[in-house]
């Protein structure tokens, strides 16, 4: 009660409250992360071994049983699963809520790499702990070329993209990774009376790199190096495999043929009917979406590629971010016009402004405040503002409007603002604890869920927090200068106070002609009142339980996107599945 008065009594202390955390949020508004979802760990740890042509079931008895034994009974587990799919085995182990990532992650990996019964045929496991990165947007590189000049073409746009100083994280998707493959055929090994695993020793001691040491002179020392290593098909071919005695040399472009070109898998893309090789560029650290957004398509824009091939945006995710961001902006403009016309039709003009921007202040509080509970402006932050914004400047509201009351009953502006705010504030207060109790307990959801819905609460609460400060302690000053007019001519300048009496009459009508009697009679036939209710709450209850009612978690929304998946059977041909795509795409 004491610091409502002294804040109503000290203006400069209420201004500069007011100012410091206006000021603050301004501030930290552009440096808030802005990110379309936010980013947590998923608690989820990987561990992939591929084991090239062989079978599911093979891959299922000498790879995923063998890393299920490893790691059963590791502190910090919950649960263990495999897939075992032709030429690949994927263990996906969840941990506890609460368990140590890092230590957990490190334990696994000691256990899997002590494994030494997988068959000499499998390469090296390889341990990812997940997390949801999340991807900004796609850029698809389509053309009527050959796949060397599409995949030559979408690196370099991958490395355009990474010089912009928004982008640091750019990765090319369905593209068929580059290999040199070795083939001899049997006829040249008799020929030539070689062995293949003389061929292959010879391609492994050939192509390396080997540092020679130093040589020590008075000029200064010279470290030596042997440069052979081979990278493209050309240099394979040039690789010596053996030196006969007359001096001639056997090479290796002699005996095999070497195919400089791409690993014999079946995937491709295709956009708009035209082969692609797509670019995803990816958010992280603090960039910002909507950054991001922004330069590639300046980037795509401004880019200049042969004849026949193009670049095309595709699934900007910052585009409903744009879209949220664009609906929060309409709903604060609109929530706070209509504050500030109720307020000024049944009040005052002052009354009307001051709270009014107590939705600014609650707002640019919590924004204050955001990098300090390590939240970012995305999806779900931006529902919390549009959420907490009809509510966020209730308190305000009963304040104002009984200081209004007050001050107009005795005649006393500082007085009356100070009397009015002590009257409502204890129930102010409890208003305000009573919802942030409601959603606090979000911020105890456990899992994935909890990471989500925990962004909500850190929003809200804050908003709620702000909005009683304001009411109680810079509200009441700036409605303290109220002073009584007279009585005005209803004519001139003073059509607006006619103009606002009709409305303030008709509201007082209403209180007292319809609602004070229905109050009364509730009141007198109260046991009346009380078995209504019950028999609202029961007949509800009811509704629920009969399963009138439907309850669903996450309600379905409309996707922007529509996709087909298509199963063969297992060994069904390449070709097979291309002309059914094929007949896909014609039908879209």
């Amino acid at each position: 009660m004491k610091t409502i008065a002294w804040f109503a009594r000290n203006g400069v202390a209420a201004n500069l409250l007011m100012a410091i955390v206006i000021v603050g949020g301004l501030m930290t508004i552009r440096s808030v992360k802005v990110e379309v979802f936010p980013e947590f760990d998923l608690d989820l740890v990987t561990v992939t071994v591929p084991y090239l042509g062989a079978a599911p079931e093979e891959v299922e008895e000498s790879v995923c049983v063998r890393i299920e034994e490893a790691v059963e009974g590791l502190d910090g587990i919950k649960k263990v699963t495999s897939v075992a799919s032709e030429g690949v085995g994927v263990v996906t182990i969840q941990m506890n809520l609460g368990a140590d990532a890092r230590r957990v992650v490190d334990d696994i990996k000691a256990q899997v790499d002590a494994i030494s019964t997988f068959p000499e045929e499998t390469e090296k496991p390889i341990i990812t702990e997940l997390t949801n990165r999340r991807k900004a947007l796609k850029v698809a590189v389509a053309g009527d070329v050959d796949e060397k000049t599409l995949r030559r073409l979408a690196e370099q746009v991958r490395d355009d993209l990474v010089q912009i100083p928004e982008i640091s994280l750019v990765e090319l998707a369905v593209a068929r990774p580059y290999e040199i493959s070795i083939e001899v055929p049997e006829a040249q090994l008799r020929r030539y009376g070689l062995t293949f695993d003389q061929v292959a020793a010879a391609v492994r001691r050939s192509s390396l790199d080997l540092p020679g040491g130093s040589l020590r002179t008075t000029a200064g020392e010279i470290l030596l190096r042997s440069k052979g290593q081979a990278y493209r098909g050309r240099d394979f071919e040039k690789l010596v495999l053996l030196t006969r005695g007359d001096g001639t040399r056997l090479l290796l472009g002699d005996v095999a043929r070497v195919v400089d070109g791409f690993a014999e898998t079946d995937q491709s893309a295709r956009f708009d009917g035209k082969p692609a090789t797509l670019v995803e560029v990816y958010r992280s650290g603090e960039q910002s979406a909507l950054a991001i957004s922004d330069a590639v398509r300046a980037y795509v824009a401004k880019s200049r590629l042969p004849a026949g091939v193009e670049l095309t945006i595709w699934q900007d995710a910052s585009d409903v971010l744009r879209s949220r961001l664009d609906l929060l902006l309409r709903n604060g403009r609109n929530g706070f016009i209509l504050v500030f016309l109720t307020l000024a039709i049944f009040l005052r003009f002052r009354l009307a402004i001051w709270v009014s921007l107590g939705l600014v202040m609650a707002f640019l509080g919590a924004i204050w405040l955001m990098p300090l509970l390590g939240v970012s402006i995305n999806l779900i932050s931006l529902f919390a503002f549009i959420l907490v914004l009809g509510i966020v400047v209730d308190d305000a509201i009963v304040v104002g409007e009984n200081v209004y009351t007050e001050q107009h009953s005795s005649g006393d502006g500082l007085g009356g603002a100070i009397r009015g705010t002590r009257e409502v504030s204890l129930p102010v207060v409890f208003a305000v604890l009573t919802s942030v109790a409601a959603f606090l307990p979000m911020l105890g959801v456990p899992g994935t869920t909890g990471k989500v819905m925990g962004v909500v609460p850190l929003i809200v609460i804050p908003c709620l927090l702000w909005s009683l400060v304001e009411s109680l302690w810079i509200l009441p000053h700036h409605l303290s200068h109220w002073r009584p007019r007279p009585q005005a001519a209803p004519h001139g300048r003073h059509y607006w106070r006619r103009f606002q009496g009709g409305f303030a009459n008709g509201l007082q009508y209403f209180i007292h002609s319809i609602y004070k009697p229905t109050l009364a009679w509730a009141l007198e036939w109260r046991y009346l009142t009380a078995a209504v209710a019950l028999a609202t709450l029961l007949l509800t209850t009811g509704l629920v339980g009969m399963g009138a009612l439907r309850f669903i978690f996450f309600p379905e929304v409309e996707s922007d996107f529509v996709s087909v998946a298509l199963t063969m059977p297992p060994g069904t041909p390449a070709a097979v599945t291309a002309q059914a795509v094929a007949q896909l795409e014609r039908a879209a």
